[in-house]
């Protein structure tokens, strides 16, 4: 068994762990599992990687301590990531609600902060997994395995960048918590989170690839955005954004007709078109399936004209207040996110490092920071993880 001495040893080739290592400098390893860097990057956006959000701001970010991400975003903001794009020639684009996306491909991404981390001193070993990591006086002494051939590695700083349990088909697990409670620290409850609902008997089935804007809430938060019926439940971005504020066996709230007011558009046709029936009215407002469906699920009969205000307000609530109680979610398997993580009280805001333990520091997923959905937890890759590679920077140069 072999051994190498290194300034940084970084567990996870991934969005947090690459942008560390291109801010940490000196000699630094990185190892992944994986057989390729970044693959939740290549994976996103439909390959196109939505990397930021131009409205990321701490208000978009969920955790036991509101106040922690605070200082990481500021140091490391959207914008110094859009400069790193550019300054790479990567070109994009805005899509809704600030989302970023790259012209081309995720690939890009990829390349670039490879590119980033090489140049910085790294290197990168792929297909290479922890088999035992240590504290001592020197530092840390790790164990890796590399095509069944073991070696040992001293560092002075180890970086936790293995995300969370989200997407397990990518090999994702739940390494980083394991090493934190090794390490005398806390860990918080995880969940799926940005993940779709799912409802019992096949409710929506019916309905699977109708879509519509809608307001969604859970938890006391809302969201403006499409809903999609599945054949297992609901799913799109309106449903993904409160499922990270969703607990199992409250209801959520769904506003079929955002921005308007349902009882005084049904109560103007009825003035102007009072022979038509429910069913004819309710397919001017939704999407024609679902406007059938919703007419045999409510039993709506009878033309406009004989409906009192009563059984308008009725319907019109319905229509925008509508509670639903999901049976639950599907899971870690297509949830984009990990809620939940290494809890935040033992770590330092500014540099990401334990309080427990010096020259150790968890980035990125594996911290009980969440965002929402479009572009905020790539920002949160990028600022915690620069966050981390500065101090080590500096801590290794002897400086603040």
């Amino acid at each position: 068994m072999s051994d190498a001495s290194y300034d940084t040893l970084i567990l996870g080739a991934g969005a947090a762990g690459l942008m560390c290592a291109a801010h940490a400098g000196g000699r630094a390893l990185v190892i992944d599992h994986a057989k390729a860097p970044g693959e939740k990057i290549r994976i996103s956006g439909g390959g196109r990687c939505n990397f930021t959000n131009m409205y990321a701001a701490p208000e978009n970010f969920l955790g036991g301590n509101p106040h922690f991400h605070k200082s990481a975003l500021s140091l490391y903001t959207q914008w110094d990531f859009i400069a790193l794009m550019d300054s790479h020639g990567i070109s994009w684009h805005e899509k809704t609600l600030g989302q970023l996306f790259c012209d081309g491909s995720a690939r890009q991404v990829v390349a670039m902060l490879m590119q980033e981390a090489r140049a910085a001193g790294a290197e990168v070993a792929l297909q290479t997994r922890l088999v035992d990591l240590d504290k001592n006086d020197n530092g840390f002494a790790a164990v890796i395995e590399t095509e069944g051939r073991q070696n040992r590695v001293h560092a002075r700083s180890v970086v936790v960048a293995t995300g969370g349990k989200s997407i397990p088909a990518m090999g994702a697990s739940g390494m980083a918590y394991d090493i934190a409670r090794q390490f005398g620290h806390d860990t918080t409850d995880t969940r799926a989170a940005l993940v779709p609902l799912t409802f019992p008997d096949g409710r929506f089935k019916p309905l699977a690839g109708v879509s519509l804007p809608v307001r969604s809430g859970a938890g006391g938060v809302s969201f403006d955005e499409a809903m999609l019926f599945t054949h297992r439940g609901l799913s799109g971005p309106a449903i993904l954004q409160i499922s990270s504020y969703w607990r199992e066996g409250e209801a959520i709230t769904l506003d079929l007709l955002p921005g308007q007011d349902a009882f005084t558009v049904l109560r103007e046709a009825r003035q102007s078109a009072g022979r038509r029936n429910l069913s004819t009215v309710l397919a001017q407002l939704l999407p024609s399936r679902l406007a059938a469906w919703m007419t045999e699920e409510l039993d709506l009969r009878g033309n406009l004209a004989d409906q009192g205000d009563a059984a308008l307000r009725e319907l019109a609530a319905r229509l925008q207040h509508w509670q639903l109680t999901p049976a639950g979610t599907e899971g870690y398997r297509t949830a984009e996110v990990t809620l939940g993580g290494v809890e935040t009280g033992a770590l330092s805001s500014k540099t990401m490092e334990s309080r427990h333990v010096g020259g150790l520091y968890f980035i990125g997923e594996a911290v009980d920071v969440t965002g929402w959905l479009g572009g905020y937890n790539f920002q949160w890759a990028w600022s915690s993880g620069a966050a981390a590679g500065r101090a080590i920077s500096a801590a290794r140069r002897g400086g603040p």
